[in-house]
């Protein structure tokens, strides 16, 4: 489920200050007119050390982060006690297994993953959204950003399962094991979530020579 090689990457350099635009809109345009902010709830796998729950806490919102790492866990807590006080009041951060979430079915509005599963094998990602909508309600939503087939490094350096490298080239090489989501494997990986919206965001580097692909996958909990 988790990598202990981001471990090291956490303990060694920074990593995600700030969030997202794509997130930003998400939360923007699912969530700004909310009557009480301290009433959604959101979960975030794999919150790294808390760009995106940084900006939740500003914003007012509520929140859980779970990762793998003590050390992002840690760094995550540091940074929100200095710019977000009093966001232990209603929020709180956890070091665990995503894939075996300590919250009660339907606690949360709305789960993000920002390519957290991606570092998952896809049968591993499989359970892993289920998980996540088993502590969405129904009516809830996900946010899911995760590498697309076609992806820089997609298909190089060592194959460790379906659609799945460690990366010989590209953004991701020396970060453990990546996979590359194909379009038509959605519907399934994430159910029993129901997209809403699947769009792909990319970035070129190199003059053009080498692209990154992501999908930007927004879903609904029946």
């Amino acid at each position: 489920m988790w990598d202990p090689v981001w471990e090291d990457i956490f303990a060694s350099q920074e990593w995600g200050k700030y969030p997202g635009e794509e997130l930003i809109r998400f939360v923007a345009r699912g969530y700004y007119r909310a009557p009480n902010r301290k009433d959604v709830r959101f979960l975030e796998l794999g919150c790294g050390p808390g760009a995106n729950l940084w900006f939740l806490a500003r914003e007012g919102f509520a929140f859980c982060g779970i990762d793998g790492s003590a050390t992002a866990v840690e760094r995550a807590a540091r940074r929100l006690d200095a710019e977000s006080p009093g966001w232990r009041d209603h929020s709180s951060l956890h070091v665990g297994d995503i894939g075996e979430l300590p919250f009660n079915d339907g606690y949360f509005d709305a789960v993000i993953d920002i390519e957290a599963l991606s570092c998952n094998g896809y049968e591993s990602a499989r359970a892993i959204y289920a998980e996540a909508a088993r502590v969405t309600r129904s009516g809830g939503r996900l946010f899911s950003r995760t590498f697309a087939e076609g992806s820089w490094g997609d298909g190089t350096g060592e194959p460790v399962g379906r659609d799945a490298w460690r990366c010989a080239e590209g953004p991701l090489m020396g970060k453990g094991m990546c996979r590359f989501t194909r379009l038509g494997d959605i519907p399934e990986l994430i159910a029993p979530y129901r997209a809403d919206a699947i769009e792909m965001l990319s970035a070129s580097y190199d003059g053009r020579t080498n692209v990154v692909k992501e999908w930007l996958i927004s879903a609904s909990r029946p």
